[in-house]
């Protein structure tokens, strides 16, 4: 009779069942998948439908500011400041930590402005109650039609959310106005998984964001009427799932 063969297991990686199986240990095989939520929305992450989880990695990026328009007549100036870039924040979290179902929530970019209105206020982004992060403000319209020196402040950051690791976005570029020809608006602020829209002097609208959550650049009118504002770039959740 040939003897029976013996195998080693690694218990590093694996175990043998009460019926003889060899089976991978929980948390061992490192990312399996990818998960993103990359369109502003409210959706549903549910556990039970990835059986060997054991743990997951969220990253959370809110949606940045839009920005404001400008509007000025024949030999004046006007340019507004950038909105504020959307926060960012992530967590490694257990398997056990999990509600069964986790809400999640990408936030919208913030609304273009009018000519001669703000631009609105970049989302806020979730993943349940474990991972927040908040939206960046909108850029203003703050600065009157002219040909006199000015300058305006940017737009102040957002302040951090929660997790493990948790930070607001950057400010929005101030504005200013040299004469009735010359001058420059603000950039957007930039974001952990995006970049800020690009600060312009001539007439036209601000520079839009790019990848996630940058907030829009001011729009810049010198002596060309209206010009509209621009919106802030979208959030994102990302979930890592690990086996």
């Amino acid at each position: 009779m040939s003897p029976i063969a013996s195998v080693c297991v690694c218990d590093d990686y694996f175990t043998v069942s009460e019926t003889g199986e060899l089976c991978l240990l929980p948390g061992r095989q490192g990312l399996r998948q990818l998960v993103r939520f990359n369109s502003p929305g409210t959706y549903q992450f549910r556990k039970s439908d990835y059986p060997w989880l054991a743990r997951v990695r969220v990253r959370v990026q809110a949606g940045g500011g839009g920005a404001a328009g400008a509007n000025a007549p024949q030999n004046q100036y006007v340019s507004s400041p950038g909105g504020a870039g959307g926060g960012y924040s992530e967590s490694v979290i257990d398997v056990s930590a999990l509600g069964p179902v986790e809400t999640v929530i990408v936030g919208e970019g913030g609304l273009a402005g009018g000519p001669a209105s703000d631009g609105g206020n970049g989302g806020n982004s979730s993943f349940g109650g474990l991972v927040t992060a908040n939206g960046g403000a909108g850029g203003q319209a703050v600065m009157s039609p002219g040909d006199t020196p000015v300058c305006y402040s940017g737009t102040p950051a957002p302040l951090a959310g929660s997790g493990q690791i948790a930070m607001g976005g950057g400010p929005g570029g101030g504005a200013f106005r040299i004469n009735g020809f010359q001058g420059q608006a603000g950039e957007g602020g930039g974001s952990h998984m995006g970049h800020g829209g690009f600060a312009r002097a001539s007439s036209g609208g601000g520079g839009a964001s790019r990848g996630y959550g940058g907030g829009a650049a001011g729009s810049v009118s010198r002596g060309t009427g209206s010009q509209a504002g621009v919106a802030g770039g979208d959030g994102a959740v990302w979930v890592e799932l690990y086996g």
